[in-house]
């Protein structure tokens, strides 16, 4: 999940304007807008804000497990992002050297990065490890991360130069970098009067990071089996479980149904995405429901045209109806990217009654919904790449299929 477009996050996190104040149109009218009505949303803990890092993926994964923490009965807690991510980046440095380059190494990362590291490394509450060791008051990667691969090439260049061993000082050297930039990583804290280690105080949570999996839905692999997705931030070749369309689908309703949040990876650089609208859709021309001369002046637009009226975002309309050739499709295109992860929180309906997901983000609490976004569920049904659950969230059938 790159989050490298980072003047969209700069412009985002400046936006003022709301979606549920009607924009003033040039006739003097004004349009109807998008107006959301909650039906079910689960606890979570609050909007956090990545900044300018590109590690939306440990955001989201760790707000997930945040929200399992409060469904299982926990106290509150936010759990460090850069804990996970610094030693993120160390293993995935060691497989980048061992692959001469050969493999993505950048700020992003997949959601089982998350559960991952804390079943190797354990978990810090954010208060002892901050990972703000470069002088700002929230995460700025832009440094940091030409450092680091810089840093790597220069590794893998001596050694294909000269044909001699790596020299061991290597990793020592890049987990200083590591710690000059995030800061030395506590053997042992204190958290709420109780010292802890790292893997202490993973063991203290009431949730348990092999409860969780990750769902696909995808052609070019058999259903009901696992395969490792296809993209540049899966790094660590981590492996999803592989549904029908309308089965992954149905995982998502039913967890969300029964009170449990889902950590979702999608493709947010879509037309039918608006920042600044807080909103995600698939808008498609209703010519049924035109009249003679609404469908006539239609069919005289040209294409851009089209477009325009098709992506205003003034009010409600018809979305495409999704197959699961059109994800294949857009994925194997390079239309549907592993672009963001936020979290899945709930359900909501518009207006006229479509209904779309009600998502938490991590790019502060910013307008129109303080930091959550509505995404239709045409465009869920679209667009994701992935999403993370707890197991005891899935229909039984469905876990009997793939044999958890």
């Amino acid at each position: 999940m790159k989050k490298t477009i980072i003047t969209a996050l700069a412009l985002c996190a400046a936006l003022t304007c709301s979606a549920q104040t009607p924009a003033q149109q040039n006739d003097g009218k004004q349009a109807e807008g998008y107006r959301f009505t909650d039906v079910q949303v689960a606890p979570s803990t609050p909007v956090k804000n990545q900044h300018r890092s590109g590690t939306c993926w440990s955001y989201s994964g760790l707000s997930f497990l945040e929200s399992e923490i409060l469904r299982a009965g926990g106290e509150e807690v936010r759990l460090s992002e850069m804990w996970v991510a610094r030693n993120s980046y160390m293993d995935k440095a060691e497989k980048y050297v061992r692959m001469h380059g050969n493999l993505n190494f950048g700020e992003g990362g997949a959601l089982h990065d998350v559960t991952d590291m804390i079943r190797k490394y354990g978990v810090v509450p954010f208060e002892a490890y901050t990972g703000l060791n470069y002088g700002t008051d929230l995460p700025d990667f832009r440094e940091v991360a030409l450092v680091m691969k810089a840093y790597l090439d220069a590794v893998i260049a001596s050694g294909e130069k000269t044909g001699a061993p790596l020299s061991p000082a290597w990793k020592r050297g890049f987990n200083a970098i590591l710690d000059e930039y995030f800061g030395p990583m506590p053997e042992k804290f204190v958290y709420k009067g109780k010292e802890y280690t790292p893997q202490s105080f993973a063991k203290s949570l009431p949730i348990n990071v092999d409860d969780y999996v990750e769902i696909t839905s995808f052609t070019h692999h058999p259903f009901y089996t696992t395969f490792i997705i296809e993209v540049p931030d899966n790094w660590s070749w981590g492996e999803s479980y592989n549904l029908p369309l309308d089965e992954m689908m149905s995982v998502v309703d039913y967890a969300l149904s029964k009170g449990y949040t889902v950590a979702w990876s999608t493709d947010v650089s879509e037309k039918g995405f608006s920042r600044t609208k807080g909103l995600g859709i698939v808008p498609e021309a209703d010519l049924d429901g035109m009249s003679g001369t609404e469908s006539a002046r239609w069919g005289q637009l040209t294409e851009a045209e089209k477009e325009a009226a098709l992506y205003k975002f003034d009010k409600p309309g018809k979305e495409k109806s999704i197959t699961q050739e059109m994800r294949q499709e857009a994925y194997d295109n390079y239309q549907t990217t592993d672009d963001h992860g936020m979290v899945i929180v709930g359900t909501a309906v518009d207006q006229i009654g479509n209904k779309y997901y009600k998502v938490q983000n991590s790019w502060d609490t910013v307008a129109p919904y303080d930091g959550f976004w509505y995404f239709s569920r045409p465009f869920a049904e679209y667009k994701t790449m992935t999403f993370m659950v707890n197991k005891e969230s899935m229909p039984k059938d469905i876990r009997k299929k793939l044999g958890l």
